[in-house]
């Protein structure tokens, strides 16, 4: 619609923010409330879609009860009925979106990446906690003002828009394939956990300039996913820290379980692996919890690489389940650590033989009774005889003699 256009009889629309295949947002001036907004006008055809417009509804209410500093505020949805679009007004954000950062500057310093997805996780944090999960988080739904705020948008349409029929799919899900989860890729019902992952994506690419896998569809997606492993941000760029790159990396687990708590929990993470700190929490945790693959050491020495760290370094990262293409991370040099010398011995059983010798000695000195004890070691096993007690010093000498025999 043009500027000067006025919706319901209240929203006069202004100049045009952005345009996209779902959608066209624009400047607008509230005539009853004396302010300006930001009108988010939805492609045509999703009217014609009425499981689309009851989902939408529903979404939008959702929406509009998240009052938080980080999270794009809705006031007010509906239909125009003159012109026959939906709409969403919303504050307006006077800055970039993620998108606009990254096409203009490509990639950004560990401090600012952190910042803008460190505020990205308190607003979704607010939203998992008030039962909202964005569901297509992604840089161009990241705003950050020009007082270096950061909010997110689109709650309320994301979820609407992701079960549409196919028509709706090609523009809202296929656009973002890479920030999908995996059980999301798959059709499953995505979770708090599939914004963590998303999230996840954006991290690694406002911190190399790249995305952890390229995808055209939703099944080359999925088969990336499966088969490849993105290359640690580490190893990209040393700059970045080793232990921030592997908390990036367990968001972008597979297995939504492998993730972290939540977005409060991501967050810290994410500081203290920028600091070159090791999460403590999520360590314990998989140190008390079921095996579910290989531990990664981390050291402040970028020469030596991950998979051959040694025990004796500072903290301990968790990583996901190998897959196919990263093996998982052995010991230094690659061999299994050596047998104690304490439980070498030569012929085997010798160590048992001598054990069992000094048991039956201590029961001959303890009391007059009889015993069975063993005199001799041969290929075939041990002799038996019946003691007693006034045998005592030949048995002593028999065992020295054992001991001699069996032990180095």
């Amino acid at each position: 619609m043009t500027a000067g256009h006025v919706i319901v009889g209240r929203y006069e629309l202004g100049e045009r923010l952005g345009v996209g295949g779902m959608s066209t947002v624009q400047v607008a001036f509230d005539r009853r409330l004396e302010r300006h907004v930001a009108v988010k006008l939805l492609a045509e055809h999703l009217a014609d879609d009425p499981l689309f417009v009851s989902r939408f509804r529903r979404e939008a209410l959702s929406a509009a009860s998240l009052v938080h500093p980080n999270v794009v505020q809705v006031f007010d949805f509906g239909l125009d009925e003159a012109s026959g679009r939906h709409y969403i007004v919303m504050e307006v954000v006077r800055g970039q979106s993620g998108a606009e950062i990254l096409r203009e500057r490509g990639r950004l310093p560990v401090a600012e990446a952190l910042d803008l997805v460190g505020q990205s996780c308190r607003g979704l944090d607010y939203a998992h906690r008030n039962g909202v999960v964005h569901r297509d988080v992604k840089p161009g739904n990241l705003l950050r003002s020009d007082d270096g705020v950061v909010k997110l948008a689109d709650f309320g349409i994301a979820k609407a828009m992701s079960d549409q029929s196919s028509i709706t799919q090609v523009g809202s899900v296929l656009g973002t394939a890479s920030y999908l989860a995996p059980e999301q890729a798959r059709g499953e019902e995505a979770g708090p956990a599939a914004d963590l992952y998303a999230l996840g994506v954006v991290s690694y690419q406002l911190l190399s300039g790249r995305l952890p896998y390229e995808a055209s569809s939703l099944t080359a997606l999925a088969l990336k996913q499966q088969r490849e492993s993105p290359a640690y941000l580490h190893e990209l760029d040393p700059a970045i820290p080793e232990a921030l790159a592997l908390v990036v990396d367990r968001a972008l687990a597979l297995d939504p379980r492998e993730r972290h708590a939540d977005a409060e929990a991501l967050r810290r993470a994410l500081l203290s692996g920028a600091d070159g700190i090791a999460d403590d929490a999520t360590a314990a945790t998989r140190a008390t919890g079921p095996a579910t693959g290989a531990t990664r050491v981390v050291s402040a020495a970028p020469a030596v690489p991950q998979r051959e760290r040694t025990s004796d370094q500072p903290f301990v990262v968790p990583a996901r389940v190998p897959r196919p293409g990263r093996p998982a991370p052995v010991a230094a040099g690659g061999r299994p650590p050596p047998v104690p010398a304490a439980r070498a011995s030569r012929g085997g059983g010798g160590g048992k033989r001598f054990l069992i010798g000094l048991a039956i000695l201590a029961l001959v000195l303890g009391g007059g009774a009889a015993a069975v004890i063993a005199t001799s070691a041969s290929e075939r096993g041990v002799n038996l005889r019946q003691v007693t007690a006034d045998e005592v010093g030949g048995i002593v000498d028999e065992l020295s003699q054992l001991i001699d025999d069996n032990t180095r």
